[in-house]
């Protein structure tokens, strides 16, 4: 349990803060906010081991991390390790990282795990997609959806700017939900893999990744497979009794999320979570990764207009068979409004943001910038960005009403 301490410490004016302690077992973590200054978001200060750097997403760096409020330290220092997350995020020059306590740690009230992720979110310049896209799962209902805080980072003494602290997806009580044993399954469909993922193709050309179990035996692996592999031939074959191999109600929400915010690895491509035990439906989720949504393309930007998950996966079988097509229709009919709603919410959520955001393109002056890899939006200000993307949550809902 992260124990919150309260300290009554002298600081710089203007709460320039500088903090020292020994280099091997330090009190506190050096923090120098003098050209990043408090932006009403937690600051979180992380120090690897003789100032290691992160080169890849394998190798695990022992660290040290401590959190920080306005103008003093608010946890004791942790002992953890660091490494890269993502595939092509952490190519980035902000990149994104994968955290790993020694102990499982309770950060700003959400349950207390190991294992966290940082999303450095570059590419998205309103910051605000992959956010509000959990938000609106959780407020459809859906089973899980990752928790999330918007911090800032100081990595070995440099500020690397605003991030998205995310539960990191796994099978846990408090995240993914499922009974531990080897007929229990999280897997993903993906289009890169590690040397050390168990990958398996299916009959309709899809890779997936086991995350759950870790280390599955091989006749876990083929229960599963031989599993997927019956269900897609069915699937194909437009024969299939739907309600005894899915949970219809949670791939419609799910297939809803994806559709309205266009996202392009929603397109069943990676990015896409599913679960599986024996003798139950296959369920959809947890939504994950939408960095590359509502109007950013991988190379230019994308039109609010026409259809895009139906067109892919298994969502182009399931759109044809009329039982899923009748509850597509009747779901957005019946939750509507929470798709307004969360448009409506935008420009408040971005208030979070007002005051890091300054910080933020100080530290990687991109808002300009629509030329160079992986960027495909130009805005003047961080204002700009938003209205953009309320601009095009706005549009993207007018066309589904006219062409549902």
């Amino acid at each position: 349990m992260l124990r919150i301490l309260a300290y009554i410490i002298i600081c710089l004016p203007l709460w320039s803060c500088v903090w020292n302690g020994t280099e091997s077992d330090p009190d506190f973590l050096p923090l120098d906010d003098s050209e990043y200054p408090y932006a009403e978001l937690p600051r979180l200060v992380i120090e690897t081991d003789d100032f290691s750097q992160i080169r890849d997403r394998e190798t695990k760096i022992p660290a040290k991390f401590q959190i920080y409020g306005k103008s003093s330290p608010e946890s004791n220092v942790l002992d953890l390790t660091v490494k890269g997350r993502g595939h092509s995020s952490f190519t980035m020059a902000k990149y994104s990282i994968k955290l790993k306590f020694n102990e499982a740690q309770s950060l700003f009230g959400m349950p207390a795990d190991k294992e966290w992720d940082l999303v450095s979110n570059q590419r998205d310049k309103s910051m605000l997609r992959n956010y509000i896209t959990y938000q609106l799962a959780r407020i459809l209902q859906d089973e899980y959806s990752p928790q999330c805080r918007f911090v800032e980072l100081y990595l070995n003494r440099e500020y690397m700017g605003v991030y998205l602290l995310v539960e990191h997806v796994k099978v846990a009580p408090h995240r993914v939900n499922l009974v531990k044993n080897d007929s229990s399954f999280l897997f993903e469909r993906t289009g890169e893999s590690d040397d050390d993922d168990i990958i398996f193709n299916s009959t309709l050309n899809c890779i997936f990744n086991i995350k759950y179990p870790k280390a599955p035996k091989d006749e876990s692996v083929e229960l599963l497979k031989a599993h997927v592999n019956i269900f897609e031939t069915e699937l194909s074959s437009g024969n299939i009794a739907l309600s005894d191999w899915i949970d219809i109600k949670d791939f419609v929400r799910y297939y809803w999320i994806q559709e309205f915010s266009k996202n392009i690895d929603g397109d069943f491509r990676r990015s896409i979570f599913i679960t599986w035990q024996v003798n139950e439906p296959f369920k959809m989720g947890p939504v994950w990764d939408f960095d590359v949504a509502y109007g950013i393309g991988n190379t230019t930007t994308t039109s609010p207009d026409d259809w895009h998950a139906r067109l892919q996966g298994w969502f182009h079988y399931l759109v044809k068979n009329n039982t899923f097509k009748s509850q597509v229709d009747q779901f957005w009919k019946d939750n509507r409004s929470f798709f307004v709603d969360l448009t409506d919410s935008i420009t408040s959520i971005s208030i979070l943001l007002n005051e890091a955001s300054k910080n933020e393109f100080n530290r990687w002056p991109v808002l300009e910038n629509d030329k160079v890899w992986p960027f495909v939006d130009s805005y003047s200000s961080y204002k700009a960005a938003v209205d953009s993307l309320k601009s095009w949550t706005t549009k993207r809902i007018q066309w589904i009403d006219e062409h549902l």
